[in-house]
């Protein structure tokens, strides 16, 4: 993991993320600080607590969607690659292997769900038994 990290204005500098209360937006940053080179938290609820954050600034983050939980309790960030460019000769690819397979970046360079990959989109039909 790099010790430097950067965070581009076009995310942190628009009216969605200044809009968002300053403890959200600072554990954003302290996640972003943290994250391994592909942008992967294997502890956010620490994080959360070390920064005196509390759970609804995670849960305004990932509603918000600059960040995507997975089921074991790791995220990502999904502006990683705007955010960040780590030379290759100074990148380690993430451990989260598995996480990282269930991804996908967008053609403008986030991280979104890999809806292909078995996850289901939004647009799933409800069927409701009786």
């Amino acid at each position: 993991m790099a010790n430097r990290r950067m965070f581009s204005l076009n995310v942190v500098d628009t009216d969605t993320f200044l809009e968002m209360p300053q403890s959200s937006q600072n554990l954003y940053f302290h996640l972003g600080m943290r994250a391994d080179d592909d942008g992967f938290i294997s502890s956010p609820k620490k994080i959360t607590k070390i920064v005196g954050a509390n759970e609804d600034d995670l849960k305004l983050l990932i509603a918000k969607k600059y960040v995507i939980p997975f089921e074991n309790g790791i995220l990502v960030i999904s502006h990683w690659h705007i955010n960040n460019s780590i030379r290759k000769d100074r990148y380690s690819e993430t451990i989260y292997k598995e996480e990282k397979r269930k991804i996908i970046k967008n053609e403008n360079g986030v991280y979104i769900l890999n809806h292909m990959n078995g996850i289901p989109n939004d647009n799933q039909r409800y069927t409701q038994y009786r």
